[in-house]
């Protein structure tokens, strides 16, 4: 499969709130015949002790190291050889190694995406493919959104809608580039007043909507049996405000954020066929209101034929 969501799924971030997977996901350039699909489960696991408030580095010594642990099964599945549907629920867990806030844990957000394949072209010693993509998640548990950095999300629906471009030489190395437009709504806290640049008296809070970019420089070896990347991701809000100095985040920060990122997927049959394992390295670069985080991810897949 490829690049297996969180997201991401779609993707979240906020002080940690950061999730990578691999398989066939929003972001790749990857498409699985009709009749065909590919379940997925993941363990990814981020670590931060330092966190940026605005664009200022701190050591928050009530929290000591913060852990953010997910656990994401997925399916996709072939619906045309052109459009493919996929699907995940991640479970999320969150501690510190210090103070006294508990961490949280369970389900986190219900994604569906939806990628169409729209331009198939040979250049010269290569394929241009060209791909967009829908997405939309949206909470499925009532958990608590206002207890940053532990909470499980953002507790906001967010829509998203991307455009993916890739070049492949036909001995395996590509160049992969892709840019979305993510729109959040609204999430509701436990108070009824909140200071986010003025006085707000109303329990409802705006997530702010934001730009991904990624730039991705990958390579198939081995037969087809092995997919390595080596990426670079990017978040821009639109809108928010800065953690206030020495205070806790909340929903309505503007989180930006820089990530690099290793990745390496397994097919034991080659061709993303049959069964395959994934692991990952992520480490944050650069970032706004949010933990400089670094962490792992490890994965196991299943293709088949199913009609």
């Amino acid at each position: 499969m490829k690049n297996y969501f969180r997201f991401l799924g779609l993707l979240c971030a906020s002080l940690g709130i950061i999730t990578i997977a691999h398989a066939q996901t929003p972001l790749d350039g990857l498409m699985m015949p009709k009749g065909e699909i590919c379940i997925a489960l993941q363990y990814d696991q981020v670590t931060w002790d330092r966190y940026w408030e605005g664009s200022t580095i701190r050591v928050n010594q009530n929290i000591g190291t913060f852990t953010r642990q997910m656990g994401m099964p997925m399916i996709v599945g072939g619906i045309t050889d052109k459009v493919n549907v996929i699907l995940s629920l991640p479970y999320v867990k969150t501690a510190a190694s210090a103070g006294q806030m508990a961490g949280v844990q369970g389900v986190q957000d219900l994604g569906i995406s939806v990628k169409a394949l729209i331009l198939e072209k040979s250049i010269g010693k290569g394929k241009l493919t060209g791909f967009s993509n829908l997405s939309y998640s949206t909470p499925a548990s009532n958990y608590l959104s206002d207890y940053m950095p532990f909470s499980l999300g953002f507790g906001a629906n967010e829509l998203g809608i991307r455009a993916i471009g890739k070049y492949e030489l036909d001995k395996g190395p590509y160049f992969r580039a892709s840019y979305a437009y993510l729109q959040r709504g609204v999430t509701e806290a436990e108070r009824d007043f909140y200071y986010a640049n003025q006085a707000y008296y109303t329990s409802k809070m705006d997530v702010p909507n934001a730009f991904q970019g990624q730039l991705t420089l990958g390579s198939w070896l081995f037969n087809y049996r092995l997919r390595v990347e080596a990426s670079l991701t990017t978040i821009r809000s639109t809108s928010g405000d800065d953690i206030r100095v020495y205070s806790m985040p909340q929903p309505t920060n503007k989180v930006d954020f820089d990530r690099v990122e290793g990745f390496a997927q397994y097919y034991f049959k080659g061709n993303g066929k049959g069964l395959g394992l994934i692991a990952s390295y992520q480490q944050a670069i650069s970032g706004r209101n949010m933990g400089q985080f670094s962490g792992y991810g490890l994965g196991i897949t299943y293709q088949f034929k199913a009609l």
